[in-house]
């Protein structure tokens, strides 16, 4: 029998855990109960509390990581402005803090069962460092956040990478689920429940096969001559830039992001326009990527880990001892940065 286990939760999107659930449990009645269906949790049965209006739903049973068949990820719903408790980075920040990544990464490992995730769900994996490098789509408000973390954004509708499936926005979850249904049972089975539903799936399943497309644009010389001089960019360390002295030096500084404050100690140094800078969080120290000095501004990327793995976008500016600026990762609210020169 194919077990599919629907992972609630608190702050859940109804939709993207309702609507599949229902797909596989029409699936079941046509055939003839070979699937079974349930909500679980990381933590077991309880009472799970979505997200807007905290609608209550029971989940009967504790998320086996190691049982065949599918896991289904949902995503998270609240506040859509601002970065709030109630925002959905707050909400999958708290999930994060669960067992349930840890047991995604189990059932990654697994070859029997397929992992798939509906809107914000691929985020809540690639924050927890699971997607990086796979091929992956969530809600089109979160594509830049996807990147951000490492994994390959893929703008289609469902996105099939083997062992994980994963789907757009809301109303994905019936896609998501739909295809399945034809992957595991059958196409006949999977057009029964769209009739039944009065639902056809929508777009092409994007899938790592057959021949890629190329591009239909060719490169003027124009263009080509601008993308080497943006290029230079990098590799002129021998200009003077102004005020390199205000930067260089050691900062304890401390980013508010929407999860908690980071304490990152910053080392930087710049010589003849070329800067090179560590951050140090905790035990672990990493390289500035791509910085660069300009108009008295010090920008670089950063690959972070905690409180979840992220691309930071990082921009800041000096006055005497104080540094101001911000960290960035896609649309997710920038997060402010100040800081003290350790003298």
């Amino acid at each position: 029998m194919l077990t599919v286990q629907v992972v609630l939760f608190d702050g859940f999107d109804l939709l993207d855990a309702i609507a599949p659930y229902e797909v596989f449990c029409a699936a079941a009645m046509y055939a003839e109960h070979a699937l079974s269906v349930e909500f679980v949790t990381a933590e077991g049965p309880r009472i799970v509390t979505s997200g807007i209006n905290g609608l209550k739903i029971e989940a009967s049973g504790r998320l086996n990581p190691e049982r065949t068949g599918i896991i289904l990820v949902p995503g998270a719903s609240g506040d859509v402005e601002g970065d709030g408790p109630n925002s959905p980075p707050a909400i999958l920040s708290r999930a994060l803090n669960t067992e349930l990544v840890e047991m995604i990464e189990q059932a990654l490992g697994q070859n029997d069962i397929i992992v798939a995730t509906v809107c914000g769900g691929s985020l809540l994996l690639a924050m927890g460092g699971l997607l990086e490098g796979r091929p992956a789509v969530t809600h089109h408000l979160g594509m830049d956040v996807l990147g951000a973390t490492g994994a390959i954004p893929v703008p289609a509708r469902v996105v099939d990478s083997g062992n994980l499936v994963t789907g757009g926005g809301v109303t994905s979850g019936l896609d998501v689920a739909l295809y399945l249904v034809e992957r595991e049972l059958g196409p006949r089975i999977a057009h029964a429940v769209e009739q039944l539903f009065e639902y056809e799936r929508r777009g092409t399943v994007w899938r790592e096969e057959g021949r890629a497309p190329g591009s239909h644009k060719a490169e003027t010389d124009e263009e080509t001559n601008a993308t080497n001089n943006m290029g230079m960019i990098y590799d002129t360390p021998d200009i003077k830039l102004p005020g390199e002295s205000d930067f260089d030096g050691d900062w304890d500084t401390t980013i508010a992001t929407p999860v908690g404050k980071l304490e990152v100690k910053l080392s930087i140094s710049i010589r003849n326009g070329l800067v090179q800078g560590q951050a140090t969080q905790g035990d672990e120290t990493v390289e500035f990527i791509n910085p660069l000095l300009q108009d008295n501004k010090l920008t670089w990327s950063l690959r972070v880990t905690k409180p979840m793995r992220l691309n930071l976008k990082f921009e800041v500016t000096v006055r005497g001892d104080d540094m101001i600026g911000f960290a960035r990762a896609g649309i997710l609210p920038a997060s402010k940065l100040t800081g003290k020169r350790v003298t």
